[in-house]
């Protein structure tokens, strides 16, 4: 089956393409307070803190909604009312955190650097040194808008040293970047089901240290996003507070089962980064230019700059590509133009090298010519510096 005859190849950071045993998962019905169906959140929870290896540590509580639900959830949650929190940002989603801190009536302070800058342990740690008030840190972990991996280890040990509480969104990184609970310390870490661990969009998951969620009782000015009423419910019932999202949950069930099939977290990392490796090197011998440097490019998301002939659009150039079997993702910069490609999904090497050969094709039915690549064009390389 060609490209073009089947469903469109999501080069997105989700959704994202999902193998066809996922699909197939979602086609039964489930009684939400079925004892089948507990049995699969259950089986689900204890799957996903396995990944982090925080069973002794940790709890999860998954969360209806996309991922912001959950991070918003575990903000409000986890945070007290007179709590302050500092938050990191180097792009779009580190910024959004700020936003839902501030509108949950939480204290806020940021510390902000250029979009291709990570923030640092040094960094972290002249701001908490500042301002002994602060008592929670938010990092997100992968940034979403670039693909920048910020050093989660390095700020993590910052944080703990100097006894406050660390919230990580790990939204595009959790199942394929090591995390290890055991010898990162944070208080909460929040994921998605529609990310690395391919399932479809729909469900989000918070890991909380259990001596911290104990203590979180009535933080929350939100019903539907208290985790700890949420973990507590669930805990006393094996259900759902609310309608939960049955198919995604059956179906994140299934994705995990062929997670754990396929090697887990490092089988996944090596994909993603050979999905990395082929999409960059075909990419920048065509002439595009790589937006991050190499040693700060995460195997996720990739931004590459748009061509520099004014005959470029984004648009035309999406509906090209995407007549050729793949969807891309506009950039989320608003000084370069940008667009993004995913290297998650179901997918691996050969499908991005076929990406690749639509984009070549594509440019060429438009007529936009790229130039020649010049000589150190940068070529990242999702190598093992983030596995």
């Amino acid at each position: 089956m060609s490209n073009v005859d089947r469903d469109p190849i999501l080069l997105t950071p989700g959704p994202l393409t999902t193998s066809l045993a996922t699909k197939t998962a979602m086609l039964r019905d489930w009684g939400s307070w079925d004892s089948s169906f507990n049995a699969v959140t259950a089986r689900v929870r204890e799957r996903l803190t396995a990944i982090i290896s925080g069973r002794d540590t940790h709890v999860c509580v998954p969360m209806q909604g996309s991922g912001t639900f959950s991070v918003e959830g575990a903000v409000n949650t986890l945070v007290p009312r007179d709590g302050h929190v500092l938050v990191l940002i180097n792009g779009a989603y580190g910024k959004r955190l700020a936003r839902l801190t501030e509108m949950m009536g939480r204290r806020l302070s940021t510390f902000e650097t250029a979009d291709d800058v990570p923030t640092t342990a040094a960094d972290v740690a002249r701001a908490l040194d500042a301002d002994a008030s602060i008592t929670h840190v938010g990092l997100v972990h992968c940034e979403t808008s670039t693909g920048i991996l910020n050093p989660l280890a390095e700020i993590a040990d910052v944080v703990a040293s100097r006894g406050r509480s660390l919230i990580v969104d790990a939204m595009s990184s959790f199942g394929a970047l090591a995390i290890d609970a055991r010898k990162i310390p944070f208080d909460a870490l929040i994921a998605a089901s529609g990310k690395c661990i391919e399932g479809p969009p729909g469900m989000g998951f918070v890991f909380v240290r259990r001596s911290v969620i104990e203590q979180c009782a009535g933080r929350s000015t939100s019903l539907a996003l208290d985790l700890y009423d949420q973990w507590t419910y669930m805990e006393r019932t094996m259900q759902w507070r609310y309608t939960p999202p049955t198919h995604v949950v059956v179906a994140v069930d299934a994705a995990l089962e062929q997670y754990i099939a396929a090697g887990g977290q490092a089988a996944r990392y090596r994909r993603y980064a050979a999905n990395c490796e082929a999409l960059i090197s075909g990419m920048t011998e065509m002439g595009f230019k790589v937006f991050l440097d190499a040693r700060v490019q995460a195997p996720i998301i990739v931004t590459l700059h748009a061509p520099a002939d004014p005959k470029y659009a984004f648009k035309p150039f999406y509906d090209e590509v995407r007549k050729r079997g793949f969807i891309l993702y506009p950039g989320k910069l608003t000084q370069v133009e940008t667009f993004r490609v995913g290297c998650i999904g179901a997918i691996g090497p050969e499908e991005m090298r076929h990406a690749v050969n639509a984009v070549r094709d594509s440019l060429r039915a438009l007529g936009i010519n790229m130039g020649v690549a010049t000589a150190g064009t940068p070529r990242a390389t999702a190598t093992a510096r983030a596995a």
